[in-house]
C-alpha cells in the first residue's frame, strides 16, 4: 500500500475524511502528537488500528470528537467532567468515563470496558478533518506500538520507523506544538485519578477540581485507559536517564545546564522540551548509538516528560 501525503488544506481535508468513511486509516495532526484515525464505529476499521500499529487489543483507544456536545453523545458526564471539559476542551485532555450504551461505538475501541477514553482535540487540521467526517474517530498514536510517538508527518509516512505503507494517507500540518500526548483523567472509586500525565499539567487540572488527583498504579497487564503499558514510546536504541555527561559512545541529549549534542532546551523551558522530545528521539535513534538524557525537573510538563521517558527507558 502506498501511503498518501495530504495536505491540510480543504481539498486535503475532504480527500481525509472520504478515506475515512470507507473504512480507511488516515494519520491526523493534533496538538498533541499524530494520531491515527479510523471511524470509531467501524469494527474493520478499528481492528486496522490495532493490526497497522501492532498494538495489544487489550489496549483501549481514545476517541476524538469535535466539541462537548459530540462527547455527551458518547459518554457520561458528572460535574466534575463537565467542569474539566469546559476549562481544558478543545485541548490536551482526556477524560476516561462511562459509556453510553447507545453511542455505537465498536467495542474493540473500549477494549470491552463500559468506559470510554475521549478527548475534543484543539488542533485545526484535526477539528477540520472530524466535522468533514461528521462522527467520532478512534486515533491512538500514528506510530508502530511501543515506539517513539510521531510530531510530524514525516516520522509517520517513515516506512521503517513509522506506518509509511502501512495506512491510506498522513494529513500534514507540520509539527505538532504540544509534542507529548494528552493528559488522561479518570475516576476511581469515585475520586478523580491522574491515569497518565501529559500536555494539561495536574496541578492545573486539580485547581479545577479544588482536590488533589490520585494517582493509582497502572495495570500494564489489563489497563484501563490508553497510555499505561510499562515498556513505551521506546527508541530502538537504549535510553538511560538523569545523565550528567555521556559515556563512551552514548549521544546526549541535553536539558538546561547539561549540554548535549542536542538539547530539549537549553533554557529550561519545558513546553520547548515537551515539543521537542519525540522529535529528538526519533533523530537520536537514527544515530544508532545508545542515547542519553539529562535530568528533567518533574513538576508541571515535566512530569509528563519524565514519564514519556522512563516508559521508553523501561526494559522490553
Amino acid at each position: 500500500m502506498q501511503t498518501l501525503i495530504l495536505g491540510h488544506d480543504p481539498q486535503g481535508v475532504r480527500a481525509a475524511a472520504d478515506l475515512l468513511a470507507q473504512g480507511e486509516l488516515v494519520a491526523i495532526p493534533t496538538e498533541t502528537v499524530y494520531g491515527l484515525a479510523g471511524d470509531a464505529r467501524n469494527p474493520r476499521a478499528v481492528a486496522r488500528i490495532y493490526e497497522a500499529k501492532g498494538r495489544p487489543s487489550f489496549n483501549p483507544l481514545i476517541v476524538h470528537l469535535p466539541d462537548l456536545a459530540a462527547a455527551e453523545r458518547i459518554a457520561v458526564f458528572d460535574d466534575a467532567a463537565l467542569a474539566l471539559a469546559r476549562a481544558f476542551w478543545p485541548g490536551a485532555l482526556t477524560m476516561v468515563l462511562p459509556l453510553r450504551p447507545e453511542a455505537g461505538i465498536a467495542s474493540l475501541v473500549t477494549a470491552g470496558l463500559d468506559t470510554v477514553a475521549i478527548r475534543v482535540p484543539a488542533h485545526p487540521a484535526a477539528q477540520a478533518v472530524l466535522r468533514a467526517f461528521g462522527g467520532p474517530l478512534a486515533a491512538p498514536s500514528a506510530n508502530p506500538s511501543g515506539r517513539i510517538s510521531p510530531t510530524t508527518a514525516a516520522h509517520v509516512a517513515d516506512p521503517e520507523s513509522g506506518l509509511g505503507g502501512r495506512i491510506a494517507a498522513v494529513l500534514d500540518a507540520g509539527a505538532c506544538p504540544v509534542g507529548v500526548e494528552s493528559t488522561i483523567v479518570g475516576w476511581v472509586r469515585g475520586r478523580p485519578a491522574l491515569l497518565r500525565p501529559g500536555g494539561v499539567a495536574a496541578e492545573a487540572i486539580e485547581s479545577v477540581l479544588g482536590q488533589p488527583l490520585a494517582r493509582p498504579e497502572g495495570n500494564a497487564e489489563a489497563p484501563t485507559s490508553p497510555g499505561q503499558l510499562t515498556s513505551h514510546y521506546a527508541p530502538r536504541a537504549s535510553l538511560r536517564l538523569n545523565a550528567g555527561d555521556a559515556r563512551p559512545g552514548e549521544l546526549l541529549i541535553g536539558f538546561g545546564p547539561v549540554a548535549g549534542e542536542m538539547t530539549l532546551s537549553q533554557t529550561g523551558d519545558l513546553a520547548e522540551a515537551a515539543a521537542r522530545l519525540f522529535d529528538l528521539l526519533h533523530r537520536a535513534d537514527a544515530e544508532g548509538r545508545p542515547i542519553a538524557v539529562a535530568p528533567v525537573p518533574d513538576a508541571g510538563l515535566g512530569a509528563a516528560i519524565n514519564d514519556r521517558l522512563r516508559r521508553a527507558a523501561a526494559p522490553r
